[in-house]
């Protein structure tokens, strides 16, 4: 490197002909550069998709790092965390089931395919049963329960009404029975629009009350719409 006027330059280069060459720093670099964008130095570089997904990695990367050292006991400690909340929230999913709908929102009509007796709807759950289809037992037998009211005028019929209302209305008339028709009326909500699924002794249950409800006197009630038979 030589000092010339106060002007540092680069070491010479020697031509061909060994005539020396002076380059200042600031063009060098420039032309240096301009050498190095050339298309041939770039085929084997990752596109733009490539770079971004490195970059993705390395911040997931560093974010594992830094999590794992707020851990106890580094990465082991981090996947222990991991998999406690992993049975954690498959505990509760076990437990709750799927989300329920709220019963009486639209299209939760306790009969969605037109009028039936309530003797129809019991041939169709004794059908079900003895198939072993469990869950569409237990909704064909909660409906026959219904509309068997509705044939004693216990219950008035109504298009669109729901299993809680038609249970909350009959146990006015049949107050010793309140709590078994909520706790049917609650199967089928937990089977029709809960992801549930019913078992046999579920079914027994309602099949029982459909029977001792038949046989029983209702409780006159002011409020009741309709004459009891």
């Amino acid at each position: 490197m030589t000092v010339t006027g106060g002007t540092t330059t680069a070491p010479a280069r020697l031509t061909a002909d060994d005539t020396p060459l002076d380059i200042s720093r600031v063009p060098a670099r420039e032309a240096a550069e301009r050498e190095l964008s050339e298309p041939m130095y770039h085929e084997n570089d990752p596109n733009l998709l490539q770079r971004g997904l490195d970059r993705f990695w390395e911040w997931v990367g560093d974010l594992f790092d830094a999590a794992s050292g707020a851990t106890p006991g580094g990465v082991i400690g981090l996947v222990v965390v991991a998999l406690l909340v992993l049975a954690a929230v498959a505990a509760l999913w076990w437990r709750l089931g799927t989300p329920r709908r709220t019963p009486g929102a639209t299209g939760d009509s306790l009969f969605a395919d037109g009028p039936r007796t309530a003797r129809d709807h019991r041939e169709v759950a004794a059908r079900h049963a003895a198939a072993g289809r469990w869950n569409q037992a237990v909704q064909e037998r909660t409906r026959a329960i219904v509309r068997a009211l509705e044939e004693r005028a216990l219950l008035d019929p109504r298009p669109g009404r729901t299993a809680d209302e038609a249970a909350a209305e009959a146990s006015r008339s049949l107050p010793a029975h309140a709590d078994d028709l909520r706790l049917a009326v609650r199967v089928f909500d937990d089977v029709t629009y809960g992801g549930r699924t019913a078992d046999e002794p579920a079914y027994r249950r309602i099949e029982e009350l459909d029977t001792v409800l038949e046989r029983t006197r209702p409780t006159l009630d002011p409020a009741t719409s309709g004459t009891p038979v």
